[in-house]
């Protein structure tokens, strides 16, 4: 197949799937920032960095595995990579169960941590809560798409996606809007439309006859570390975004009060779309990345990667243009008052230049982490966190919630330019690759 073909094959749906994703929580923002006003639009935006990490607990681990897996059809060890499967099931299983148990008495503590006081910290446990009662869903539901894209079927692991979408948005309308629920009704649309997406991928896996294996013949612990090291790279892509809304909702509290965290709350929403589609873009070409890697086929994988730079960066340049122009017409459509919307669409460009920096630096830690160079992808990854913690620290205090906003880019610039230093001083890949559970 043409290589072309074969790149937008699996982008494409992968990019319309995770853009769905995210509007998850948009939508939950829209449907109860117009029933409820500008302080359940705050609350869901405060509150989102725990449902994210159930999100991101999922998609790291399934992420993981299906990378191994991947790596795996590509050596023709067809039987190792129906065990890295089994043991994501059970680590996907054990995590769920594990995050309930810590979410139902720490969430509350969480939640004042993160900066939510008042009706915010009020509405935010409401929220929480019942998403909470859902984890079960929202892990399982992220982390086996990852295996049906690795599988050969992007088409199905998007249309997983949009199933889960459609059934939140529907369900939002009718728990919030026409039978007002509030937050909990939000909560439940969520926790709903990721069980959809579960079911899907449930009968996908069943159509294939894909079957897991459960014996790991004396191996177990090198299956478990070597899922987790993988997996490390894409949980942190998946979450670091919600670190940032942590750090910038806690510096905004600190730095402008409340309110400056009600101006941030419609930007985070449209950020969250745009990341979602470059995310789209490097976990799409991950298992065309991982399996040519498999085969030892160096200029088959670096093309793929060059493909991902130029389409990425396209894609964030795309965003900019149309959200620079439209940005205060989009903050209103989450039900935010004219003031916030107007303060949301004048900070926002901020926003939207850093994601021309994040467009390279996220390709260049997908391919990291899918070809096995997981330390790289570390440090790109949670580097861009840690120097923007430490920007936060300084800039906000000399330029008060202007500093909050820019120090964001600035961070991302940083992660870029590493992420090219990194690249470019690379000695050639492989050679030759076996599977590792050994």
């Amino acid at each position: 197949m043409n290589l072309r073909k074969e790149f937008f094959r699996c982008v494409i749906p992968s990019m319309f799937a995770f853009a769905l994703s995210g509007v998850y929580a948009i939508a939950d923002g829209f449907f109860v920032g117009n029933a409820l006003g500008d302080s359940a639009l705050a609350a869901i935006n405060v509150a989102y960095p725990l449902t994210a990490f159930l999100q991101a607990a999922g998609t790291g681990l399934g992420m993981g595995g299906a990378v191994e897996y991947a790596i795996s059809l590509g050596t023709n060890d067809h039987t190792r990579g129906r065990q890295y499967f089994g043991m994501s099931l059970i680590m996907l299983v054990l995590s769920s169960i594990i995050l309930t148990l810590i979410y139902l008495p720490a969430a509350p503590a969480i939640l004042q941590f993160f900066g939510a006081s008042g009706d915010i910290q009020v509405l935010a446990e409401e929220y929480v809560l019942y998403i909470t009662y859902g984890a079960v869903f929202q892990i399982l539901g992220t982390g086996i798409v990852p295996f049906i894209r690795n599988m050969g079927s992007s088409i199905a692991a998007m249309l997983a996606m949009t199933a889960g979408f459609f059934t939140n948005i529907i369900l939002d309308y009718l728990f919030v809007w026409k039978y007002p629920l509030g937050m909990t009704g939000a909560a439940a649309a969520t926790v709903c439309g990721q069980a959809v997406t579960f079911l899907v991928c449930l009968i996908c896996l069943f159509i294939k006859k894909e079957v897991p294996l459960f014996h790991f013949q004396g191996h177990k612990v090198s299956f478990v570390k070597n899922i987790l090291k993988v997996g490390l790279s894409p949980f942190g892509l998946t979450f670091s975004p919600n670190i940032t809304l942590i750090l910038i909702n806690k510096s905004a509290a600190l730095t402008g009060g409340t309110l400056a965290v009600t101006y941030y709350a419609p930007v985070s929403y449209i950020s969250c779309i745009v990341l979602l589609l470059l995310q789209g873009v490097s976990d799409g070409c991950q298992p065309l990345l991982s399996l040519s890697y498999g085969e030892g086929n160096v200029q088959k994988t670096k093309q793929f990667r060059n493909m991902a730079y130029r389409f990425g960066l396209l894609t964030a340049l795309f965003s900019f243009i149309v959200l620079f122009f439209a940005g205060r017409s989009v903050a209103e459509l989450f039900g935010a008052s004219g003031k916030i919307a107007g303060n949301a669409a004048r900070i926002l460009p901020v926003f939207l230049l850093g994601y021309l920096f994040v467009s390279i630096s996220r390709i260049t830690t997908a391919y990291f982490y899918a070809t096995g160079k997981n330390m790289w992808a570390y440090i790109l990854i949670y580097g861009e966190v840690f120097f923007l913690f430490v920007l936060l620290l300084f800039i906000p205090k000399i330029a008060g919630i202007s500093g909050t906003w820019f120090s964001v880019p600035a961070s991302q610039l940083f992660a870029m330019m590493l992420s090219l230093l990194i690249i470019n001083r690379q000695p050639e890949p492989y050679k030759h690759v076996t599977a590792r559970a050994d």
